[in-house]
């Protein structure tokens, strides 16, 4: 059915869970999933052909998370941690097991605009980061004394790296009523444009608040 509605040019959405450092073959093994949350699993799960799909939109917060055990780099001091995980809600649905919070990594995001062929990023949670005043990104990594930019193949790599960090202003004002992205504060603006220019792609969505509505569609 699949094939045939792909065949008839008719709209098809795959949604994936999860995230691809949890993907069995790409992740951080072991501290994985037991399949391929990434684009190329979404075609097996349906037995949709990869050339059947025109585009990719990845999915990412403007901040980084993790839940439960395995490397991360850029995981902040347990104080700004609690705080952070407060502002963004950041406890599993399903569980109500905390999630660890970090800056955000571009290093993983290029790795997974890479293994994924990401078009365009929708960037969620962007409010989340309204009241701090101080941002940092992670551009590469230190291991062993040399700066490393791609991602790390072993995970025994990963937790041994350093992050290398950029550091970017807070805008210190509310976004959630903000529905166009040249309206955003100008700090927001360019850590969105660092964020763009590090992971390798464009962003064509940003939520700004967990209403329906509040949402920017960059055109």
């Amino acid at each position: 059915y699949i094939n045939q509605a792909a065949d008839e040019g008719k709209k098809i959405l795959l949604e994936g869970a999860q995230g691809t450092l949890l993907d069995i073959d790409f992740g951080t093994y072991p501290y994985v999933t037991s399949s391929n949350p990434t684009s190329g699993g979404a075609c097996c799960g349906v037995g949709l052909g990869p050339t059947k799909v025109d585009r990719v939109l990845g999915v990412i917060k403007a901040y980084t998370t993790r839940v439960g055990m395995g490397p991360f780099p850029t995981e902040i001091p347990e104080s700004d941690e609690i705080h952070l995980r407060e502002l963004g809600d950041e406890f599993g649905a399903t569980t109500g097991r905390p999630r660890r919070c970090g800056w955000f990594d571009a290093v993983i995001a290029r790795f997974a605009v890479q293994v994924n062929g990401i078009d365009e990023l929708a960037l969620t949670k962007l409010d989340v980061l309204d009241t701090l005043p101080e941002l940092r990104v992670c551009v590469s990594y230190r291991y062993r004394g040399k700066e490393i930019k791609a991602f790390p193949a072993e995970a025994e790599v990963l937790e041994n790296c350093e992050p290398v960090y950029l550091s970017f202003p807070g805008w210190l004002e509310p976004t959630a009523h903000i529905r166009s992205r040249e309206k955003l504060p100008e700090n927001a603006r360019r850590y969105l444009q660092a964020i763009e220019e590090l992971g390798g792609t464009r962003i064509a969505i940003i939520s700004v608040g967990s209403a329906r509505d509040e949402t920017i569609f960059v055109r």
